[in-house]
């Protein structure tokens, strides 16, 4: 039966000129990882691409190139950069560790080692890779799910790219910090997934829904809040919450809920924006796109209406940022 990888203990690359060192690293770990070995930069540089390490250990004081410069070539290279490296080295003044960590090191261990240390500072490193690798799975996740719904409906995979963008500009520019703005970029793609509940016959009619079949529609909020609901992830919540709330209106003329003001959470409020602007601003099969600055007006003349007015301030402010940003990934 083949092993998957997730099964295998992680590889860990040992560089260093001197074979007892490799031999002393060998014995403290060889039990809990797949180690491979170097006794050069050269050797460290070719392993590091065609192995693939979750983690190098690396000597300092090395012929020919030393751990700095091997560290810094790990770092240039596309393939090795989100290697972490450790130094293990007998340089011990605070000055060579600086040095290490500007290079890119995230952690500086001093010769000679003490196996409880070595094997404390490899788990640590290697726990904070795996959850940085959940993360970026958890990430992509939550963006192919928001796909999903764009897959039915006829919107495509670039409009949520867009919007998403647009939506974390938005918020930098009213004076959110990076964190919550990366969140609403990654949160943001979720806001029709409810449409996935909503009957084809409805969803992909050409023609204007009557009124029993618009109720249809206005259910998709609740349903994608449904499908969001009670997650113990903040970025999941934030999602629950521009899916549910995105469709309600300044002047409390919405749905689901019929909010009004800032009742509507800041979140909504902010996609309600870059989602119509976007939608605006590029061809659908029942419309053409809208010139940026005739889309510009129709979101200005909603403002205290449809939209936030401070919102729709921001969108004015940030014009030249998010025609970029459209331009980047314009429909083919």
């Amino acid at each position: 039966m083949k092993t998957h990888p997730s099964q295998l203990n992680p590889k860990v690359l040992i560089v260093d000129d001197e074979p007892f060192n490799l031999k002393v690293l060998k014995q403290i770990l060889q039990d809990n990882y797949r180690l491979s070995f170097a006794k050069n930069g050269l050797d460290a540089l070719e392993l590091a691409k065609t192995e693939q390490p979750q983690l190098i250990l690396l000597d300092v004081m090395m012929p020919d190139m030393t751990g700095f410069e091997v560290c810094a070539k790990l770092k240039a290279d596309q393939t090795t950069q989100n290697i972490p490296v450790i130094f293990v080295t007998a340089l011990s003044d605070e000055n060579d560790e600086a040095t290490g960590l500007t290079h890119g090191a995230v952690d500086y261990i001093t010769k000679p080692v003490y196996p409880a240390v070595v094997k404390a500072r490899v788990k640590t490193h290697l726990s904070l890779v795996r959850a940085e690798s959940l993360q970026k799975t958890h990430l992509e996740l939550i963006q192919r799910l928001g796909r999903a719904a764009e897959f039915k409906d006829n919107e495509t995979g670039l409009h949520v790219l867009r919007m998403s963008h647009i939506s974390r500009i938005l918020a930098i520019k009213l004076g959110f910090n990076e964190a919550f703005s990366d969140d609403l970029l990654n949160a943001a793609p979720m806001h029709d997934i409810g449409k996935i509940g909503i009957p084809d016959h409805i969803l992909l009619k050409p023609g204007r829904l009557d009124d029993d079949e618009m109720n249809v529609m206005k259910q998709h909020p609740q349903i994608g809040a449904d499908i969001l609901d009670n997650s113990s992830s903040s970025l999941i919540q934030l999602a629950h919450s521009v899916a549910l709330y995105h469709h309600e209106k300044w002047d409390g003329s919405g749905y689901p809920h019929g909010l009004k003001g800032d009742n509507i959470p800041i979140e909504a409020r902010i996609v309600a924006v870059a989602d119509v602007f976007d939608a605006l601003t590029n061809k659908r099969p029942y419309k053409e796109a809208w010139p940026v600055e005739h889309a510009l007006e129709e979101i200005q003349n909603q403002s205290g209406r449809h939209f936030d007015p401070e919102v729709v301030n921001a969108l004015t402010d940030s014009l030249e940022e998010i025609v970029t940003t459209i331009a980047k990934w314009k429909e083919l």
